[in-house]
This record gives C-alpha cells, sequence and structure tokens, in this order.
C-alpha cells in the first residue's frame, strides 16, 4: 500500500531532481555519450509535459583524470580540483550538445557547503535556481571541486543533490546509479541477486547494514550516503527513488510509476529554514545537555537555556550550528546558537536573569530560541 501510494506520488511530480554518478556517465574515464543522450532525451521529454528538472551530475573529476592521461585515481585535494578543472569544461560541453539536439538550453551552476552555509548566498542560489526553471532552462548542478577543500565540501554529489531537492522545493528526487536498488545483503558469490528493498518507509538499524556499497575508483559516494542523501531529501517531503542508471528509460518510466528501483518515502517536512540548520550548515561544537533541558526541548518544544547546559566542546562563535547531546551521549537536535564558546563558558549553568551580570550584556534569554532548533531524534 505504502509503495503503490509512492509511485502514484511520482506520476503527479511536477519538480524534479535527478543525480547521476560518475560510474553512470564514464567508464574508466571515458565519457559515455550515449549515456548522456539518454539523459537529455528524457528530461527534454520531461519539460515537454511541463515538468521541471535539475540535473546534479558527477563525472568532472573522472573526465579530467581521462584527459590528463592518468592511469590510477589520484587522491590529493590539488590533484583533484586540477582534474576537476579539466573535467567540468568537457562535462558541462557534452551536455550542452546533447541537451541543444532537443531545443533545450542548460545553465552551470557550481555550489559548495560554505557558500550555503551562509543564509544569504543560500537564498540567492535557490532564487537563481527558481529562475532557471521557470525560464524553461534545464539547470546542470556539480560541486564546485576546483574550490572546495575537506572542510567546505559536501564530499559527494548524493548529499549535494540532496540539498538542492530542498533549495528548489522538488516532489521527487531520483538517485542513478549502477544497481537496481538498494540489496537487503550485499551481493556475492553465493548470492549475486539478493533480495531488495522495494519501498523504505524508515531508515532503520537493518536498512542501514544492508547499505555496504563502496565508491567507484573516481567516485566519492557509497551506499551509505545515499541513505543519508535520501534522509535528508525526505524532509524536504520529497520521495527519493534509488535505480539503476543504465535501465532504459529509466527516469521516465519511474516518473510514470512503474515500480522500479527502491523507494524511500517522505517523511514529516521541516521548513525550510529549519531544513538548512539540520542539513546543510556545518556542526562547529556541541553543547552537552541536563536531563531536564533534553526533555524539555524534545517533548515540549521548548527553548534551550543557559540552565541546562552542563558542557560544551569545539570553538563556535554566535550563530554557528551546534549539536546538543543529551547525558547518554546522543545528538537529539542541531541549533544555532545566540552565545559563542567563550560565552558559554561563563554562562553554562546559570538562570537567564544572570546572563547580563555575568556577561555584561545580554543577547537573549535563550541560548538556541526555539525557532532556530531542530530535533533531530524523539
Amino acid at each position: 500500500m505504502a509503495e503503490a501510494k509512492a509511485r502514484k506520488a511520482l506520476k503527479r511530480a511536477r519538480r524534479i531532481v535527478v543525480k547521476v554518478g560518475s560510474s553512470t556517465l564514464t567508464r574508466d574515464g571515458a565519457v559515455r555519450n550515449r549515456k548522456f543522450g539518454d539523459l537529455a532525451r528524457q528530461i527534454s521529454g520531461l519539460a515537454e509535459e511541463d515538468r521541471q528538472v535539475v540535473l546534479v551530475s558527477s563525472g568532472a573529476i573522472a573526465i579530467g583524470a581521462s584527459k590528463l592521461d592518468w592511469k590510477e585515481p589520484r587522491h590529493s585535494i590539488p590533484e583533484m580540483q586540477a582534474a576537476a578543472a579539466v573535467g567540468q569544461i568537457g562535462l558541462v560541453g557534452v551536455y550542452e550538445k546533447r541537451f541543444a539536439d532537443h531545443g533545450r538550453q542548460i545553465g552551470q551552476v557550481l555550489l559548495t557547503r560554505i557558500g550555503l552555509e551562509d543564509r544569504k548566498r543560500y537564498l540567492n542560489a535557490r532564487h537563481t535556481l527558481h529562475e532557471l526553471l521557470e525560464m524553461g532552462v534545464i539547470p546542470v548542478v556539480n560541486e564546485n571541486d576546483t574550490i572546495a577543500t575537506e572542510e567546505i565540501r559536501f564530499g559527494d554529489n548524493d548529499n549535494l543533490a540532496a540539498n538542492v531537492v530542498g533549495l528548489v522545493d522538488a516532489d521527487a528526487f531520483i538517485i542513478l546509479t549502477d544497481v537496481d536498488g538498494l540489496f537487503k545483503e550485499p551481493p556475492s558469490d553465493a548470492n549475486p541477486r539478493p533480495e531488495q528493498f522495494d519501498v523504505i518507509e524508515k531508515i532503520t538499524p537493518e536498512v542501514e547494514r544492508a547499505a555496504q556499497g563502496s565508491g567507484t575508483a573516481f567516485g566519492r559516494g557509497g551506499m551509505i550516503t545515499k541513505l543519508e542523501a535520501a534522509t535528508t531529501a525526505s524532509h524536504s517531503g520529497a520521495a527519493t527513488v534509488l535505480c539503476n542508471g543504465s535501465t532504459p528509460d529509466i527516469i521516465t518510466r519511474v516518473l510514470a510509476g512503474e515500480p522500479l528501483g527502491t523507494v524511500f518515502l517522505p517523511a514529516e517536512r521541516m521548513t525550510r529554514r529549519k531544513h538548512w540548520v539540520a542539513f546543510t550548515t556545518r556542526v562547529h561544537g556541541q553543547l552537552v545537555l541536563d536531563d531536564g533541558a533534553s526533555r524539555a526541548i524534545q517533548g515540549r518544544g521548548r527553548s534551550l537555556l543557559p540552565a541546562g547546559v552542563v558542557g560544551y566542546s569545539g570553538d563556535f562563535r554566535r550563530g554557528d550550528a551546534v549539536a546538543c547531546i543529551d547525558a547518554a551521549g546522543n545528538e537529539i537536535a542541531r541549533g544555532l546558537t545566540a552565545y559563542g564558546a567563550d560565552e558559554v563558558e561563563r554562562i553554562k549553568g546559570l538562570a537567564t536573569r544572570e546572563i547580563e551580570r555575568v556577561l555584561g550584556y545580554s543577547n537573549g534569554d535563550e541560548l538556541i530560541h526555539r525557532d532556530d532548533l531542530v530535533i533531530l531524534a524523539r
């Protein structure tokens, strides 16, 4: 019943994010021109039906590595940045030609986590993507690997694409990979075609254990990152389909409601701001809460007051995202702090009326206001 409902919702989806990985687009770094052509044909066909598609595409590093005649993948950040700089030109050039065959224009959009962490830049990216879609242009999104570092990159295009789902208010998220879906156990010689999950309502420990896939030589994402991406997209209200990019007309067929791939059902939809806090911003530190504060923010939706904080870690500043940890060490919430680490050291455990006396000023009674606080576990 749940799967049938999800498949019917996919048929109604009007705005879709499609993520395609390096393993689908390239083989040993060489461009698979037919795959690019198939993608352009299917997405252009959806556009003819007044459906809007954002394409999040990997492949720049793999194509660049081939152009640079690398026989083995490189692992240093500067080497991958160089490959991305060379390969991104080729990647977009191929897409431009293939979409032009169908009378469609594309727009290149390069993003980084540090760019989207800034709320103003996040909104600018959102407005740009919305404008491109309204103009009938197909946005082709990739991480800006030429400037990204370990500290600022999303790390894989699965999670980048999941954040784009929230950016554009997509109804559906399709992840094209080199497997038919999420298997209940890893393929082996004894069982090369294990049973597949048809629908996943919630990511449980059983589902996490099943996700033992690994990335390809020139890719960064494995099956675990796809679960993370599905979780992120689900809280934007979008259904996610993990499916095989080599299946003929896979995008068209999934959006026609065919039972292909593994469907991850949408979860409770967060507001755009809270989704940004939970999944886009980086955590800069931790606040350790007492039991009373943990119960108050989880069960009653309260703000976090200094009195409920028994410890902290990290070098965070006002406005940074921090994790809220309960006494058992579980992250139960995440939010934007109104006070920096040095200030928390002085006011933790105190009543709100003591803040101004101790600091000589007050930035508000709440350490994290409930409007800036996202509950992650109940």
